[in-house]
């Protein structure tokens, strides 16, 4: 898998949820995004503003995709004026305020929706997302992200066989796209730092993707230069400047990652769990995950509620 198609699989955990909700002027609306949930709303018809907790209003237009990838209370409204309804979470914003005609023209009509996160198996790309990430709309541009939105939008207003099936694939492919599209907006000058600078580095990007395909190779520093095609010297530099970890820490770190996943998500033996990963016997692995993750992997299996994360940096 590549980069990206990892932190996904790493992050999303549970069923994502959507609604497409028709807002009636004038309203407001004010929710809370907990913990381990990430925001979405996409703007299909007319405008309001994002009011966020700390700094000045967002305005949103037709066209406009928002996400929010950590918790806080948010609000939403048309006019500054207008009553603030609390709701649980934008997923939930599923009727139009109480004491607007249902009837009437929409000021505004929204796909908002969310998606769980498993907050014990963090990636750091995930944490350099800014709170509120805005993709305004614009003729020609994000055409993939556009084609999932209205695919989306079709799905949720008019149901049909196969809804069930499809609007989740939908969402995946909806997140796919906005993370991909914020990555790609980032300034490309030289002395950005950061995963959205090393994804777009050729050479640490072609490192990355061997370590994400195949992270029980034994790598050395000198195989992945290789890969990357400089010395081994210039590599370990750029590398560590732009992931923020050594090639070999972030190696390790990947690997006790995805055994953390599959502790999680299947009932493989510990000593699978161990080969996959690249660790010769289980006793190794289980050694180099307490280290990292504080408590043994049968553990970790047992008790949910004892989960930590190995440290991003």
């Amino acid at each position: 898998m590549d980069v990206l198609s990892d932190v996904i699989a790493v992050m999303r955990t549970g069923d994502p949820r959507s609604a497409r909700v028709e807002r009636h002027a004038p309203w407001g609306q004010r929710f809370r995004i907990p913990p381990g949930t990430a925001g979405f709303e996409v703007v299909l018809a007319g405008s309001y503003r994002l009011i966020p907790p700390d700094g000045d209003p967002v305005a949103l237009g037709a066209g406009d995709v928002l996400f929010l990838p950590r918790g806080g209370e948010y609000g939403l409204t048309d006019a500054p004026t207008a009553r603030f309804v609390d709701l649980p979470s934008p997923s939930q914003d599923h009727q139009a305020p109480t004491g607007h005609d249902a009837s009437a023209r929409p000021s505004a009509v929204v796909l908002c929706g969310a998606y769980q996160l498993d907050a014990d198996r963090g990636h750091p790309l995930l944490e350099e997302l800014p709170g509120i990430v805005h993709i305004p709309a614009g003729v020609g541009r994000h055409s993939r992200l556009r084609a999932a939105v209205d695919l989306l939008g079709a799905e949720l207003q008019e149901p049909r066989q196969g809804a069930a099936a499809v609007v989740p694939s939908l969402l995946d492919t909806l997140l796919v796209y906005v993370l991909r599209t914020w990555l790609e907006e980032q300034p490309a000058c030289g002395g950005t730092t950061g995963w959205a600078a090393a994804l777009a580095d050729p050479s640490v990007s072609a490192a990355l993707d061997a370590i994400h395909d195949d992270p029980a190779q034994p790598w050395t520093v000198a195989e992945l230069a290789a890969r990357a095609g400089l010395s081994r010297a210039a590599f370990a530099r750029r590398f560590t400047s732009l992931v923020g970890r050594p090639p070999l820490a972030y190696v390790t770190w990947w690997r006790l990652t995805v055994a953390a996943r599959m502790l999680r998500d299947s009932d493989s033996p510990l000593s699978a769990v161990a080969e996959r990963v690249g660790y010769g016997s289980e006793y190794a692995f289980a050694n180099a995950f307490k280290r990292a993750f504080t408590v043994p992997p049968g553990q970790y299996r047992r008790k949910p509620a004892l989960h930590a994360s190995p440290s991003p940096r």
